[in-house]
């Protein structure tokens, strides 16, 4: 009789055909059983994963039976907080793409996003990561940084795109383009961008935080916490700070950080 360890290891790596499982299914013994569960419960998170994969994957592939072939994912982080920049990514992915799991970037864990940026970045056909400043921000506004960092991206890419799918905006571009609404939960390419520019802007702010321990930048990348507005009332401004925002001005007033004073 095969030892509970061995099945173990052929089940974790997958060397047993669909017939030898089910024989394995008859086997009474209770460590079999368990290991038979937490195999069935993988081949349905893997199925649902593949689903989703496929799903996600929909308006790239209808683009590419319309004759596109380097189809641009766009996506940006950073409108909401009250300090750090904006950051735009795009992407263009190849048409044999595949990452399961690959979703909207907020939806996946700090681990699993910046392992999926490596393998995003090492299979992209062209990727470009943007940030505008928050002194930018203050110069026109959110909206507009916005757009400027989605277009520069675009414009920066190694190759020319000839399609982009963006997240919820559209740009004053001559390439046609394609608005989606939670795009990056509808379109693997904008799942990519969003990925890039978010495990980009989380690098830089927790950088940041290196500077100005007293904020907890590493923790909350710049949205408006408990933790930042009450540093922001004590501490006083950064030259990181949106003075845009109303809830920064309301906090800390016309207090500058002592560094920046400094400096």
């Amino acid at each position: 009789m095969i030892s509970i360890s061995t099945i173990k290891e052929q089940l974790n790596n997958e060397e047993l055909t669909n017939e030898e499982v089910n024989r394995l299914r008859l086997d009474e013994r209770k460590g079999v059983q368990a290991l038979l569960k937490k195999y069935d419960r993988a081949l349905a998170q893997t199925k649902q994963l593949e689903t989703m994969h496929v799903e996600m994957s929909l308006h790239e592939q209808e683009l590419r039976d319309n004759g596109y072939a380097l189809i641009c994912g766009v996506d940006e982080v950073g409108r909401g907080p009250l300090a750090g920049p904006v950051t735009a990514a795009a992407v263009i992915l190849p048409a044999d793409f595949k990452l399961l799991g690959l979703t909207d970037s907020k939806k996946l864990s700090k681990e699993k996003r910046e392992q999926y940026a490596v393998y995003i970045k090492q299979h992209a056909i062209a990727y470009q990561i943007v940030s505008v400043s928050a002194q930018e921000i203050d110069e026109t506004n959110i909206l507009l940084a916005t757009k400027k960092a989605m277009t520069e991206a675009i414009q920066q890419l190694q190759a020319a795109a000839d399609f982009l799918l963006l997240d919820a905006i559209e740009l004053k571009l001559d390439t046609p383009q394609r608005s989606l609404i939670k795009g990056d939960a509808k379109s693997i390419s904008i799942a990519a961008s969003s990925v890039l520019a978010k495990v980009w802007r989380d690098g830089y702010m927790e950088e940041l935080a290196k500077t100005y321990p007293e904020y907890g930048f590493d923790d909350h990348a710049g949205y408006g916490t408990k933790k930042h507005l009450e540093a922001l009332q004590s501490y006083g401004l950064t030259r990181e700070h949106r003075r845009s925002f109303k809830p920064v001005l309301e906090r800390a007033g016309s207090l500058i950080h002592s560094k920046d004073v400094a400096e």
